[in-house]
């Protein structure tokens, strides 16, 4: 008896879920999407409606209309889709097929921007009940997601914060003759060294060299300041300190200083500057088969010409040279990412590298 009336009420409870189910699904609003505009963008209109309309049937809040009963009403009645983005045309069209609510809604390219709108129009009592406008970056390829983002916020439901901080577009601070930016951050790159210096680097320690290739790493911080800003353009001035050659166990500190000169728009930049390097070198010679000595182990009577260059057994001194750089700053909300070709010339062996970091775009200051 026990068992006869556990399944009993097993069944009972099923079926109780099951109106309550369909009870819930009665009571679900419907809404039809007609067409989504589009300017700028790959995407053309239908595209786009198609993807609105996933998304919305993925929140499963509304009866969403299917697209082809919605094609076919309109198609029947005379009826452009293309041309249906007003309320009182959409209203119209929604008392047609006997939909709750119309979504209608644009994605559109505006310089690095892309600007999503959407309108949720009640048909009944012929109104807009919400409007929904977010600026996104320029990621086309990630528009989906966008779209998603747009609904939910459109329809109160929360959003993955790591995706709105991702592809949100926040205003970064504005900059003018009466403001001064700081933007520092940190650098990384390579540096390839040619020439004689080259050789010095990869001659054996036994000799003098530093074992090294004649390509090395650079890792370092950069320091920015501002001084002048007028439309598009800004003149600054930029520290570096590096340290060079850690994956050969070398520790080659340096320093720079730039004048730069950046036009904001299009993020380009060109610079120039002394640089200080501290190194280990030493006076000597090289041999008639340009071997590298000391000047100590030249023998009594040879007449060779002593020059000074890098050398491990040498003492520390300070190296100037002179840097060259061209380079872009891509930005990404307040993110700026730098990445920079610089030349350093010098006879006996010149610097080709590249570097690249980021930096936060801080609050401008506004002068007194």
């Amino acid at each position: 008896m026990k068992t006869k009336a556990r399944k009993f009420r097993m069944v009972i409870t099923a079926v109780l879920v099951l109106i309550a189910v369909n009870v819930f699904a009665q009571n679900k609003r419907s809404i039809a999407i007609v067409s989504m505009d589009t300017k700028g963008l790959k995407l053309d209109n239908i595209t786009l409606a198609n993807l609105v309309r996933i998304e919305l049937e993925k929140i499963d809040t509304f009866e969403v209309l299917d697209k082809y009963d919605v094609a076919d009403a309109m198609s029947d009645n005379g009826i452009d889709a293309i041309s249906c983005f007003g309320k009182t045309k959409l209203v119209k069209v929604g008392k047609l097929l006997e939909a709750d609510m119309m979504l209608s809604g644009s994605a559109e390219k505006f310089g690095e921007k892309i600007i999503v709108i959407f309108r949720l129009i009640d048909v009944q009592a012929e109104k807009i009940e919400k409007a929904n406008v977010i600026e996104y970056l320029d990621q086309e390829s990630e528009l989906q997601t966008m779209i998603k983002i747009s609904i939910n916020d459109l329809l109160g439901i929360e959003n993955d914060k790591l995706l709105v901080d991702l592809l949100v577009n926040y205003n970064r601070p504005i900059t003018s003759a009466r403001t001064k930016v700081k933007l520092n951050g940190p650098r990384m790159g390579v540096a390839w060294t040619s020439g004689e210096t080259a050789k010095r680097m990869m001659a054996s320690k036994a000799d003098g060299g530093y074992n090294m290739f004649p390509v090395s790493s650079m890792f370092g911080y950069q320091y920015e300041f501002q001084y002048l800003s007028s439309g598009d353009f800004q003149a600054l001035v930029e520290m570096i300190g590096t340290v060079n050659g850690l994956e050969s166990g070398e520790v080659i500190p340096s320093i720079t200083f730039m004048n730069g000169f950046r036009f904001n728009k299009s993020g380009w930049e060109i610079g120039l500057g002394p640089v200080f390097r501290a190194v280990k070198t030493a006076q000597g010679y090289y041999d008639d088969s340009n071997k590298w000595h000391l000047r100590s182990e030249m023998p009594d009577g040879a007449d060779y010409d002593i020059v000074e260059t890098i050398d491990n057994r040498g003492e520390f001194k300070m190296s100037t040279g002179l840097i060259i750089a061209v380079g872009r700053t891509i930005h990404s909300g307040y993110l700026n990412i730098p990445i920079n070709l610089y030349f350093s010339p010098r006879k006996e062996g010149s610097v080709v590298g590249l570097t690249f970091g980021f930096n936060i775009a801080k609050k401008p200051t506004v002068k007194g």
